[in-house]
């Protein structure tokens, strides 16, 4: 096939690439594409790239999800674009704008027990009267430290380098052992330097947590987005190009641990130590991440009954996941519950610590893949509710991810208020503004309980008379103009459409379902619950009131919300820092009772009502 080049500026970054290379593709190869949302099938409009050189006719999709000025500009689709000639493009990668990513979280008080212990030991010197192994004569030396070495084992390869280690360190070594398994010998003493990672992979993002895993002390904390993105905003896209693409698996488990690395190197440099101090690693992720972290197809999540290929919690080599910490170290990857509802939830329950509840409380974890969890020390129940992409921007016309340019909040009163990430021009608007954007169109009566425009002559209050010239025509239907062409960045104006406002129904009707579905199988009413847990990112920037008003959570609820950051975080850290929390998390995965949305009795009919908005 024809060799052609693509440049993509800023940068005049050169790519090789042969004739009928989709520009996403170019993207990806060159490290510069991060986020397709809708995994690069043309159909959420969010790739926009400027093609300055080697433009060609624009196909049919293009002319569907760009105007004609787009058009006119030289403004194409990358993930359905093909590479017939050199091209130039200009683009604004995912990688430049800067995103807030949750970190912070509510910690819970626990005892500091480390999964691997470090032991100092000064082996005897061989002699001629005493004919001991290297082996014996080590293991003399840590029983005399009172350790446990009676069923004592070490791997091969150790044993093979055990001679060299013991002579070139003098006889005086510290020993890395994990229960009763010797992992690694190191001269002279160590025991003072023991650090980890505690991960949140979450479908969106990561954060990395660098952990001293003796003191307990939180050193930094790095985060970036998932760059798994490039093939699927959301799980079912990554289980789907898992499935059904060649390497497809081999691609998304890369991305991740290959992101996980560069994390663990950059938060070992923020402290000055290096990646062979770092000996655990803890990872909490939705059931979807989990698998592809550990290299396993998630087909059969993605499939009914929707099973997972494992749930219990796993210790794993770091080698056997490309990892690169020290070769002592150990992967302490948290328990999924069922179906979806994964390992990330099993962490929010470790730091809320839910079944030792009194009270009846209900936990909600919202992104893409809603987790809701109900219930206090005498049971709990959890669903997975698929929320799809509305809360994360994608399907949303001028939606995008929570960062530099996004509009956050919007309030209405004498007029229209909007606070804009950054504080610079806006360039779209992500879920939390979308939730008070439409929130504010119950309040002041612009929409029906169908979700609709009211017609501009159709409106009563007076704060919604002077919002009336915002109403527009957007492909056949009316639409609410947050800002002018002339006021963003990009120069295209920024609205909230009819499509916009049924996807946000569909995305709050399978929550408000999920939570009204396990008040049910409780049989508890909404009164019964005495304290609401908002956690994750989404859970944490929302305006609790436009929640309430647009029926996401109950109204009667709205004055017992409490927002507890990444408690999923909280709980990976929990986890790395605890052999016996982690081992807690085994428990409380099993002793949460899943309910399966899709075959509950009901469940059309509940999602059905609760798709509408209730009016004053």
């Amino acid at each position: 096939m024809k060799n052609l080049r693509i440049i993509f500026q800023p940068g005049a970054i050169s790519v090789p690439v042969t004739a009928g290379t989709t520009i996403m593709e170019a993207m990806n190869q060159s490290g510069l594409g991060e986020d397709f949302p809708c995994g690069g099938r043309g159909k959420c409009g969010k790739c926009r790239v400027k093609v300055i050189e080697g433009l060609e006719d624009f196909t049919a999709i293009d002319k569907d999800r760009l105007t004609s000025q787009e058009l006119d500009e030289g403004i194409r689709l990358a993930c359905i674009t093909k590479i017939n000639r050199d091209m130039m493009v200009e683009i604004q990668s995912p990688k430049q704008l800067q995103h807030n990513i949750l970190s912070h979280s509510a910690d819970k008080q626990f005892h500091i027990h480390p999964h691997l212990s470090k032991v100092f030991s000064e082996i005897a010197q061989p002699s001629l009267s005493e004919h001991k192994s290297d082996w014996q004569r080590l293991k003399e030396s840590l029983a005399g430290h009172g350790c446990s070495v009676q069923d004592l084992q070490a791997p091969l390869p150790l044993l093979r380098q055990l001679p060299e280690r013991i002579r070139e360190s003098d006889n005086r070594v510290t020993s890395v052992v994990y229960g009763s398994q010797l992992l690694g010998i190191e001269p002279g003493d160590t025991g003072l330097t023991m650090l980890g990672m505690a991960f949140d992979i979450g479908t969106t993002t990561i954060v990395g947590y660098l952990m001293d895993l003796n003191s307990g002390k939180e050193l930094e904390v790095v985060s970036t987005l998932n760059p798994q993105a490039q093939y699927g905003g959301d799980v079912i896209s990554r289980i789907t190009f898992a499935g059904k693409e060649e390497k497809g698996l081999d691609a998304l488990h890369k991305a991740v641990t290959e992101a996980m690395n560069r994390l663990i190197g950059e938060a070992a440099d923020k402290v000055g130590a290096g990646r062979n101090q770092i000996y655990g690693v803890s990872v909490a992720a939705n059931t979807t991440i989990h698998h592809l972290f550990l290299g396993i197809n998630p087909r059969t999540i993605g499939m009914s009954p929707y099973v997972s290929a494992i749930n219990q919690g796993l210790v794993v080599d770091p080698a056997d996941l490309g990892l690169e910490i020290n070769g002592a170290g150990r992967v302490f990857v948290l328990p999924n519950i069922a179906g979806f509802v994964g390992a990330d939830t099993t962490a929010v329950l470790l730091a809320t610590e839910l079944e030792k509840s009194d009270h009846v409380t209900l936990v909600l974890d919202i992104g893409t893949n809603g987790e809701i969890v109900l219930g206090s020390k005498n049971r709990m129940v959890a669903c997975s509710a698929a929320a799809g992409p509305a809360f994360e921007g994608a399907q949303i016309t001028n939606g995008m991810r929570g960062a530099d340019g996004a509009i956050d909040h919007i309030s209405f009163g004498d007029g229209l208020e909007y606070t804009v990430i950054g504080n610079g021009r806006p360039i779209g608007i992500c879920g939390s503004a979308l939730l008070d954007g439409v929130a504010g169109f119950v309040e002041l009566g612009m929409i029906n309980k169908r979700g609709k425009f009211l017609e501009p002559e159709k409106l009563t209050d007076p704060r919604a008379l002077k919002l009336m010239d915002r109403l527009v025509k957007y492909e056949g239907a009316l639409a609410f103009q947050l800002v002018e062409a002339g006021q963003t960045r990009h120069g295209r104006p920024i609205m909230i459409t009819q499509n916009d406002i049924r996807e946000l129904q569909l995305a709050k009707g399978a929550i408000a379902a999920g939570v009204r579905i396990l008040q049910e199988a409780m049989g508890i009413e909404c009164n019964d619950i005495q304290e609401v847990l908002l956690a994750g990112a989404f859970g944490n920037y929302l305006n609790p009131h436009s929640a309430c008003v647009i029926g996401l959570i109950p109204r009667e609820l709205e004055n017992r919300i409490k927002t507890i950051g990444n408690a999923a975080g909280n709980g990976a850290k929990i986890a790395l820092l605890s052999a016996q929390e982690f081992s807690r998390a085994e428990d409380l995965a099993g002793a949460v009772s899943f309910v399966e949305l899709g075959s509950y009795p009901g469940f059309n009919t509940i999602f059905a009502e609760n798709t509408y908005f209730k009016l004053d």
